[in-house]
């Protein structure tokens, strides 16, 4: 799901929300760490200073890098950057992100994402990710899923439905 204010067909602010069967410990772990972040959505490993003013990059994997370099596109050492604004594990994390991907992805300015966990009754938890994407419309196209069928991928909707499929049956959604 996502609203706010139109960019073409993405949004400056985009929400999502999934319903997972696990703690709120697995979810900041899989989202944190990672031999975890490696193994769903586009791959890739994070490397977090989780305190305010800490830093955010993500290193991409080899599988990604290969991807890429097939599509034409050589990657960067770290694919984003960040920093952290806020650490409440395992309920909340806060960070500016901007991908390097590419020099206009890497033009624009840093954007914020939000993690917000909460326990519900059954051995559930939401996952609700919020992106304040103002003034990043390439990011807010690719974030969105814009450039699925161009190869860049179903952004945030894809990749929290990746993650939902492996910390529920232990396996990733697709290949």
């Amino acid at each position: 799901m996502s609203t706010a204010t139109s960019i073409g067909q993405s949004t400056t602010t985009q929400v999502y929300r999934v319903y997972i069967k696990t703690t709120p410990e697995a979810i900041w772990q899989a989202i944190t760490d990672p031999a975890w972040t490696a193994r769903y959505g586009y791959g890739g490993y994070v490397d977090y200073d989780l305190k305010p003013g800490g830093h955010l990059r993500v290193a991409p994997d080899e599988p990604f890098v290969e991807a890429s370099r097939q599509m034409g596109v050589e990657m960067p050492d770290t694919i984003i950057e960040g920093e952290v604004l806020e650490a409440d594990p395992p309920r909340k994390l806060v960070t500016t992100w901007r991908m390097l991907m590419d020099a206009g992805l890497a033009a624009e300015p840093l954007t914020r994402l939000t993690y917000e966990i909460q326990q519900h009754d059954g051995g559930v938890c939401s996952l609700t990710v919020v992106h304040d994407l103002e003034g990043a419309p390439l990011h807010a196209a690719l974030v969105g899923g814009e450039a699925e069928d161009g190869g860049g991928g179903g952004g945030h909707a894809w990749i929290l439905s990746d993650l939902k499929s492996l910390l529920e049956t232990g396996s990733r959604m697709a290949g």
